[in-house]
């Protein structure tokens, strides 16, 4: 039996009229559809039959605005190439930029963990009391998807 193999794309998702330190309510359900009809624009029938049955958005941050998408690899390449022309999720007119592909979700959390911190680190200057530095750290650096994934359990040597 043959494992399938996935990609995951790790995109930031910029609302045009919204100033980028406030929140905002990125649904996985509303970039689904946003996506999956990109690539019905752009590839057809084809791009859309061969990406439905591996696509999924697995995580959505609405602190900074990322989210990840799970595809199969090889028809990875029918939803990368259509990312960059999506301009509206739900109502709202966006720009989609594309962060990082990778072959596994823990490496996506990785490089998420660190962008979050470069992107902090940007962000002090615009803040203005130490406890909104610190509210605003404890939001984008929690990844509690990443806690449930990356913790592997390990079969007892008592019960083997």
């Amino acid at each position: 039996m043959v494992r399938f193999k996935n990609r995951y794309i790790t995109v930031e998702v910029d609302p045009v009229k919204l100033p980028k330190n406030e929140p905002w309510p990125l649904k996985t359900s509303k970039l689904y559809r946003a996506l999956m009809a990109e690539v019905e624009n752009l590839h057809g029938d084809f791009g859309v039959a061969s990406i439905t049955s591996g696509l999924a958005v697995k995580y959505c941050n609405k602190e900074t605005r990322i989210a990840v998408i799970r595809c199969r690899h090889g028809p990875h390449r029918f939803v990368a190439t259509s990312i960059p022309f999506i301009h509206n999720v739900g109502k709202d007119d966006v720009s989609v930029n594309t962060l990082y592909t990778g072959a596994t979700l823990h490496q996506c959390y990785k490089f998420i963990k660190a962008y979050q911190e470069n992107h902090l680190q940007k962000l002090y200057s615009s803040l203005k009391t130490e406890e909104e530095r610190q509210e605003f750290a404890k939001s984008v650096l929690t990844l509690p998807e990443a806690r449930n994934i990356c913790v592997r359990e390990t079969p007892d040597e008592n019960n083997v």
